[in-house]
């Protein structure tokens, strides 16, 4: 069966629903039980919750990390984030792998950082697949989703999804096991 990547002439929010489309279309055409969602807010985190409670599916939210817009916040209000989880979904904030630490030191001293050049190396195909690699390495990370499987994996550019992707999953640690196996969609430029 021949695929086609779906290729957005613009990145960002504009593509949410469409990408939600193809995650329920490549789900009820194969045994995929784990979809990684980006959202920062929580507004893109919600919609897939509602289109997807009561499937079965095993829902993980990626949200950033506590502090990464400034220091003491969160962006995704809690209201919002219990309303996700309210859906069966689980919703999951934690330290993002290609960030952090690393950036932190850069700033200060300068200098490449391996990491630093992973999360480079990976926005040349969009800042989309880059976070969904990193979801996945980060949900594994958490125990949210097995190591070894397929799974779905939705990011965007900046709001709102653009990205979708087909990942086997790995822990960070064993990063280089990760396989990406099909791009589904992502913007062209």
């Amino acid at each position: 069966m021949e695929k086609k990547v779906i290729y957005f002439e613009k990145p960002g929010r504009t593509n949410t629903e469409a990408c939600l489309e193809i995650v329920k279309e490549t789900l009820s055409s194969t045994d995929i039980m784990h979809v990684v969602v980006a959202s920062t807010t929580g507004e893109t985190g919600l919609l897939f919750a509602e289109a997807l409670k009561d499937s079965g599916i095993n829902l993980i939210v990626v949200t950033h990390s506590h502090g990464f817009k400034e220091a003491n916040t969160i962006e995704m209000p809690h209201d919002l984030r219990e309303t996700i989880q309210s859906h069966g979904a689980k919703v999951y904030t934690g330290t993002m792998i290609t960030h952090s630490l690393e950036t932190s030191l850069a700033k200060k001293f300068g200098g490449v950082y391996p990491t630093l050049l992973v999360a480079q190396s990976l926005r040349r195909f969009g800042e989309g697949p880059k976070v969904c690699i990193e979801m996945v390495m980060m949900a594994a990370d958490a125990g949210l989703i097995p190591e070894g499987e397929e799974v779905l994996a939705v990011a965007g550019t900046a709001r709102g999804a653009d990205t979708v992707m087909i990942i086997r999953s790995a822990a960070s640690k064993r990063f280089l096991d990760l396989r990406v196996l099909e791009i589904l969609a992502k913007p062209r430029g």
